[in-house]
């Protein structure tokens, strides 16, 4: 994926989320910064480490809430000759089905010579 085609889907990515919020009639939390290390191991053994620095921005919208953040992605992979700077993105939002149940979910990628994609979701009781 080239960096110019990656630059304009995540300035289009979050142009859409600021478009949403500021339309949204609901309170707005705004811009955040988020450091997180993703380590993968097998059994084990270390395999790889993506270290993610991300701007974004969440608000909520009645009993939803939503986030969206992007950013340069580290790539440090067990004995390989080299590390690499990739980008990547996550949005998602969780909304509340009643005072004690949510539902929530989240999409990602990270760019690479083979772009990795993701999606999780569940449903959340607290008590």
């Amino acid at each position: 994926m080239s960096y110019y085609f990656l630059k304009t889907v995540l300035k289009k990515l979050f142009a859409a989320a600021a478009a949403l919020a500021a339309s949204a009639p609901a309170a707005f939390a705004g811009p955040y910064l988020n450091w997180e290390t993703n380590l993968s191991y097998t059994g084990s053994d270390y395999t790889s480490a993506l270290h993610e620095l991300h701007i974004g921005w969440e608000g909520e919208n009645g009993a939803a809430t939503y986030y969206i953040q992007g950013g340069p992605a580290y790539s440090a992979v067990d004995a390989a000759s080299s590390s690499d700077l990739e980008f990547s993105g996550k949005a998602g939002g969780a909304v509340a089905v009643s005072e004690s149940v949510s539902v929530y979910g989240e999409l990602s990628l990270v760019t690479a010579k083979e772009n990795g994609y993701g999606a999780k979701g569940g449903i959340k009781y607290s008590f």
